[in-house]
């Protein structure tokens, strides 16, 4: 029913496509657009209307025409005048203002070039060949701008990126001399201390080697010394043997002439005695230093006892009274230690109690040097305690039947004589005890003063 339409093609169109060709392929930019204008004008084609190689398409949405059946469509445009003429006239409707335009030989200025072109090679109107160039020249010149415009930018990009990664090398060049002159001061700060220790090292060494030879040479002293002791003493042996026997002699002949064996034995005593003071002299004996009176336990006059701490004017809640009573020599501070906890802080567990309790003790017998004994009463325990001790603090729990105030008087009371004993607790009963065995009792809550300042 449509085929004579398709065959009567105006003579004036068909001796236009005869006259005016494309000497060059079709721009892309138009290509695309006729592909395009061909695809949305091709769904109001039945399929009869359709050539044969294109009518597998026509159920195919636009934009998957346009590209699955592009190459198809372009080629049937070309080579089909009456496809060609049908998809002219659904353009005009389209868009009549355009198609008007272009056969009038006057297209709108204001118009695409890209779109009159299209729309010029589908309705080949007189001097479309024209229009065709002018779209791809006016396309090629805006992908030329279009192309600089990118190139420009991407040039500004490179030169910020290029000024960027000048002012970082020039930072991380500064950087790096900053470090290596740091690293050049430390290394020559190391030469120093390293030549220093060198000559330490060489000095000890030297100092070594003169204690070796004094050494040697006193080795040697006391060995001469005492091989002439040794001498000395089995010189003076025989000596006292001679004098043994002439005493035995003496007696035998007392009895026939005494008062010459009398003055002859007090010759051999004199010489004897004579014989002792020499070897003293020779021996370098310095007299005796110590006497028995010497080893009898007592306090001196002078010597400061835990007693004597607290006639200072120092209040007894003054941590300071702890500290000087810490300062003593081989001072040993015992605490009973759930009487300081559950003074100081009651409402926790035993177990934190006795943690908090043990990380204050640590510090400060590292910070006084004393002694530190921490007891626990045994009979508060549910299950044995792993406790690994801090350092410097020994942590004892009461056995079952003894209680931590019998523990701490077995402490006090181990303890030798004149030595300072502290006992930290609260405990009237624990307090006097120790006073009796010689102990210096604190309250619990001075040495909980003392530890909040560790």
């Amino acid at each position: 029913m449509e085929q004579p339409a398709s065959g009567a093609e105006p003579a004036g169109a068909a001796g236009g496509d005869a006259a005016e060709t494309l000497d060059r392929p079709l721009p892309d930019g138009v290509r695309r657009r006729v592909v395009a204008l061909v695809s949305d004008a091709f769904g109001g084609l039945t399929v009869t209307e359709l050539p044969a190689q294109l009518r597998q398409y026509a159920r195919f949405a636009p934009n998957r025409r346009a590209k699955f059946a592009g190459n198809a469509m372009a080629a049937a445009l070309e080579s089909d005048p009456v496809f060609r003429q049908r998809i002219g006239e659904r353009i005009g409707q389209a868009q009549p203002e355009l198609a008007a335009a272009l056969e009038s030989g006057s297209p709108p200025a204001a118009a695409d070039p890209v779109d009159v072109a299209a729309a010029a090679y589908v309705l080949r109107p007189p001097g479309w060949v024209k229009l065709v160039a002018a779209a791809g020249e006016e396309a090629q010149r805006a992908d030329a701008e279009r192309a600089d415009e990118e190139n420009r930018r991407e040039l500004e990009r490179l030169r910020e990126e290029l000024a960027a990664a000048r002012s970082l090398t020039k930072t991380e060049t500064e950087r790096l001399r900053t470090e290596l002159d740091t690293a050049r001061k430390e290394t020559e700060t190391l030469h120093r201390k390293l030549r220093s220790a060198l000559s330490d090292v060489k000095r000890g060494e030297a100092a070594l080697r003169r204690t070796h030879a004094e050494s040697e040479a006193l080795r040697a002293e006391s060995a001469a010394q005492v091989s002439a002791a040794e001498s000395e003493t089995r010189r003076i042996r025989a000596r006292l043997a001679e004098a043994e026997s002439a005493v035995e002699s003496s007696r035998r002949a007392a009895r026939e002439g005494r008062s010459v064996e009398d003055m002859r034995l007090r010759l051999l005593l004199d010489t004897v005695l004579e014989s002792a003071q020499g070897l003293r002299r020779e021996l370098a004996l310095p007299p005796a230093a110590s006497r028995p009176a010497d080893t009898v336990d007592a306090v001196e006059p002078g010597r400061m006892s835990p007693k004597d701490v607290a006639a200072r004017a120092l209040s007894d809640m003054d941590p300071a009274l702890l500290d000087q009573l810490l300062a003593l020599p081989q001072a040993h501070l015992i605490v009973d230690g759930y009487n300081v906890t559950k003074t100081g802080y009651p409402t926790m567990p035993l177990e934190k109690q006795r943690l908090r309790l043990l990380g204050g003790l640590a510090m400060l017998a590292a910070q006084s040097g004393a002694e530190m004994t921490c007891v626990f009463d045994g009979a508060e325990l549910v299950a044995p305690v792993l406790l690994a001790p801090p350092r410097g603090v020994r942590v004892l729990f009461s056995k079952p039947g003894v209680t931590a105030d019998e523990l701490i008087r077995q402490l006090v009371r181990a303890e030798p004589p004149g030595r300072p004993v502290v006992v930290a607790s609260t405990d009237r009963e624990v307090a006097d005890g120790v006073a009796k065995a010689g102990a210096r009792p604190v309250a619990s809550a001075l040495l909980l003063k003392r530890l909040s300042r560790v």
